[in-house]
């Protein structure tokens, strides 16, 4: 049961245009979007930078951008994040199902992951989430495969879907409808 329950169609006019700003064309609001509508002001001012880590501005590119969202949500626990991204966007990246399951439950070094770049990405979320802190040695690495510009992209994309995880995960938002879950991607699934 969602501790914060999601606006309802039919919606205040400054209330549909802002989930309509949240959304692809055509494509009914999530719950996540209805619960933060809850609260516009704080909604409008995520839109800004929610459209920005989703945007072609970003300084990487869809496949970076979800392995670190991806793996952010899973290591927060956060599966109705998690489940969204996977089903809008894994295949469009070109995840195969190994990879999927691996971001949910396994590691930079599974064999699904032949790219030192797809490698690294994993490894530097996983080392904020433990440790809110990349090593030197994991930052050399990242150093040799992404520009400056890019690094405060990831980090920032990173902590981004931390705090988005939290929310949803406080307000207890219930899973979308068909969207993936932990289990339906589990190893012996």
């Amino acid at each position: 049961m969602p501790r914060i329950i999601p606006v309802e169609p039919p919606y205040e006019p400054e209330t549909a245009a802002q989930l309509e700003s949240m959304m692809p064309s055509g494509v009914d609001p999530i719950l996540l979007f209805r619960t933060f509508a809850q609260n516009m002001p704080m909604s409008k001012a995520m839109g800004t930078w929610g459209a920005y880590e989703l945007s072609r501005r970003l300084s990487v590119g869809k496949r970076e951008r979800e392995i670190v969202i991806d793996r952010t949500c899973a290591r927060c626990g956060c599966e109705y994040e998690w489940g969204v991204h996977v089903a809008f966007f894994a295949g469009a990246v070109g995840f195969t199902a190994h990879q999927t399951t691996s971001l949910a439950h396994g590691a930079s070094s599974d064999a699904c992951w032949e790219s030192a770049r797809d490698r690294v990405l994993i490894d530097m979320v996983d080392a904020l989430h433990d440790d809110s802190a990349i090593p030197d040695d994991l930052w050399q690495s990242l150093a040799s495969e992404f520009t400056d510009e890019q690094l405060l992209d990831l980090m920032f994309l990173c902590g981004w879907y931390h705090a988005i995880s939290f929310v949803a995960r406080g307000t207890q938002v219930e899973l979308e409808r068909g969207a993936p879950t932990f289990a339906s991607v589990a190893m012996d699934a």
